[in-house]
């Protein structure tokens, strides 16, 4: 999926097509492999053409990675915001690690090259993509917090602690798994979200989790 939307003109089209393809090879074959002339040949251009579009290798990089990480945002708030009224807190988690990872893995090659990338990048290079996860956890954090309020949240646990726990995992599995992968993405998926539940959700008397309707929860 393209982060960066074309508009009508050569320009932008073009400058687009860079994206995609800086995006893609980035996703694959990181920061150290990329090169200018790769991308240059999967957006059928001349290399010496990209710089008028993208300052420099890092500029270009820096843009996707920053685009990466605003899509996963938007995607996310989405799927939030699709949800009906009433929705549990816990739930509403539940549906936030679905989006993560079904973008992460399966919809953005700008998302996955942000977070694969991370780490390898220049911290020049970083510095709108650093902007942008704080605004995506900033998410995180209040649907962690939304669960403590409403008591569908383990009290024994720092909640900020569970947030960068569940995320740091969400953002590891695009690390070791691929479309080649024996295990399927919709396992992932259903792995991660009752793993989430029986780590976050409150232990009631017996050992049993609370009963929470989970017919809010897409398959």
């Amino acid at each position: 999926m393209s982060t960066a939307e074309p508009t009508g003109t050569k320009y932008d089209r073009t400058r687009t097509r860079i994206l995609d393809a800086a995006a893609h090879l980035l996703s694959r074959k990181g920061y150290a492999g990329t090169r200018l002339s790769d991308v240059a040949e999967r957006a059928g251009i001349q290399t010496p053409a990209i710089y008028y579009y993208f300052t420099s290798r890092d500029d270009l990089i820096e843009e996707v990675m920053a685009c990466g990480l605003a899509d996963m945002r938007n995607h996310l708030t989405e799927a939030l915001a699709a949800l009906p009224p009433g929705t549990p807190a816990i739930e509403r988690i539940v549906v936030a690690a679905e989006a993560h990872l079904r973008h992460e893995l399966q919809l953005s090659d700008y998302t996955t090259a942000s977070i694969r990338n991370h780490g390898q990048v220049p911290a020049q290079v970083r510095v709108r993509a650093d902007e942008e996860g704080d605004n995506y956890g900033a998410v995180w954090r209040q649907l962690f917090d939304d669960a403590a309020r409403a008591g569908e949240l383990r009290t024994d646990v720092d909640a900020r602690v569970a947030q960068m726990l569940v995320m740091g995992a969400l953002n590891w599995t695009a690390e070791w798994w691929d479309s080649s992968s024996r295990v399927a993405l919709d396992a992932i998926v259903d792995t991660a979200q009752k793993f989430i539940r029986s780590a976050l959700l409150p232990v009631a008397q017996g050992g049993n989790a609370p009963k929470i309707n989970q017919d809010h929860t897409p398959h």
